[in-house]
């Protein structure tokens, strides 16, 4: 799954967001699992990736809001 761009992810329904916000913290939810579990993840920038998309998403969504 290839990070969004907030350009990107502007153009994306709301619904669409809440879609794509559940995945990528399912997704950090299994990277943060296997650092806990001692296993070394495949991509380790990958959680640092998720935690900003999560924060754009979050963002937009609140932009949406207001």
């Amino acid at each position: 799954m290839a990070i969004a761009r907030a350009k990107e992810l502007r153009q994306k329904s709301e619904e669409e967001l809440r879609k794509m916000l559940a995945e990528y913290r399912a997704e950090l939810r299994r990277i943060k699992a296997q650092t806990a579990a001692g296993v070394r993840p495949e991509n380790p920038g990958r959680a640092r990736e998720l935690k900003r998309t999560i924060a754009r998403i979050l963002t937009i969504l609140r932009e949406k809001k207001g």
